[in-house]
């Protein structure tokens, strides 16, 4: 697809709580006993938390949140908190939650007639293309007032095709919400987001649209164990979505295959992962380039897809070999092209070319900064440059400072843990 980074940062255990616990205390160079004995915790019920064998109670979280220094909303999920302040984003977010608590409420009497739905059509093609371009706070400008039109015209236009269509823009605007909820972080306003999506598009009368919102919910289960039920949800959205041989349904359908590609790499399993990508090949060399319902799917994307998944592996060298074979082409999407330099950044770092791996997450702040800026591998990356080095260039310490990588007065010892698995989308 078009754009979502990362997230690696939705569920319990060792893909919630327990995994940012283990990052964090990796990154403070913290042993199990000293952070138990900072939090008051046991080290051994410390473990349990971080493999995900017991998830903690709220005073547990409160105590582990002040001895690892930070709050406990980064333990829960919105690792960004700070950042989204300083860059005053975090106002945006609490109107996306309020616009999906009043979908389908009734609009006050003196509320204006909202506009005609080919003008709200505009306003959805501007959604898909700041989606499709990563610009994610001008995105959350525009949402909330869109929403609730919405919603009122889903109420004016009650049936027949306009009704129809008026719930299929309101499932565009919802996906949006998603986007922007899912990299920064805001896990809760995702999956509300998902559920509204899911709603709307059951009346929209386009089953691309519901296979769309199975990629996304399986995105949202694309850690640990849950990412059985990510396939299955893959595996469902390909029963349900017939090839009628059109453009558009065949690059949803490709979207499908490459997160089932993701996520059999995720999971390590190397036979499997090819097995989908010669699927996803072939039906690319038919498609060729396309950009339908923001699924970014053609042999361009598909190769991201093989690099990203040798990556996800641990096969680096191999990831590296393939991301050198691909070329971006001219007009291609931000939000791909800026993921595409993060896991090639990712490979490259854990190949020890550490300029060459600099080189890309810059290059992935040249195309799509607000990705490169909130993306967890972007963070991730640069923890193990900053790792690989006994002293830090200035070009290194400037892109960490901007990343958010390198704290006001932190001290340098300890700085960084391995790069994660990607958690981005077809």
């Amino acid at each position: 697809m078009a754009e979502e980074g990362t997230g690696a940062m939705a569920g319990d255990g060792r893909g919630g709580v327990g995994r940012r616990v283990h990052e964090l205390r990796l990154l403070r160079g913290h042993t199990l006993r000293e952070l138990g004995r900072r939090a008051a915790v046991s080290p051994s019920m410390l473990s349990r938390i971080e493999t995900g064998e017991r998830g903690p109670s709220a005073q547990v979280v409160a105590a582990l949140a002040r001895a690892l220094g930070v709050t406990v909303s980064v333990l829960h999920g919105q690792p960004y908190i700070e950042q989204l302040r300083r860059d005053q984003l975090d106002r945006l977010i609490s109107p996306l939650g309020t616009a999906l608590d009043n979908w389908g409420i009734p609009p006050d009497e003196d509320d204006p007639v909202p506009r005609g739905l080919p003008l709200l059509g505009s306003d959805v093609a501007e959604v898909r293309r700041l989606r499709t371009d990563s610009a994610y706070a001008a995105l959350a400008e525009l949402l909330p007032g869109l929403l609730g039109e919405l919603s009122h015209a889903t109420m004016v236009h009650s049936a027949g095709g306009d009704c129809e269509r008026a719930h299929w823009l309101q499932a565009e605007a919802a996906l949006g919400v998603f986007s922007v909820a899912y990299k920064f972080g805001y896990m809760d306003l995702a999956r509300l987001a998902l559920s509204r999506m899911a709603m709307a598009a059951a009346r929209s009368g386009d089953p691309r649209q519901v296979a769309a919102e199975r990629v996304k919910r399986a995105q949202l289960s694309a850690d640990g164990p849950a990412m059985e039920q990510g396939l299955r949800l893959v595996r469902q959205g390909l029963r349900d979505l017939d090839d009628d041989g059109t453009p558009e349904t065949r690059a949803v359908r490709g979207g499908l295959i490459l997160k089932g590609v993701q996520m059999h790499g995720l999971l390590g399993r190397g036979d499997e992962t090819n097995t989908w990508l010669d699927e996803a090949r072939g039906l690319a060399r038919e498609l060729g380039e396309t950009n339908h319902y923001t699924f970014v799917f053609g042999p361009t994307n598909t190769e991201q897809h093989a690099m990203a998944a040798a990556g996800d592996r641990d096969e680096h060298g191999e990831a590296v070999a393939i991301g050198e074979r691909v070329r971006l082409p001219d007009g291609y999407p931000a939000a791909r092209a800026g993921a595409y330099w993060i896991d090639r950044a990712r490979s490259l770092a854990l190949v020890a070319r550490s300029e060459d791996a600099l080189a890309a997450l810059q290059e992935a702040r040249r195309v799509s900064p607000q990705q490169a800026r909130y993306h967890p591998t972007t963070h991730a990356t640069v923890g193990v440059l900053l790792r690989a080095r006994p002293s830090v260039p200035e070009r290194l310490r400037a892109f960490a400072q901007w990343s958010g990588e390198w704290p006001t007065g932190a001290a340098r010892s300890g700085l960084g843990v391995a790069a994660p698995p990607r958690r981005d989308v077809p």
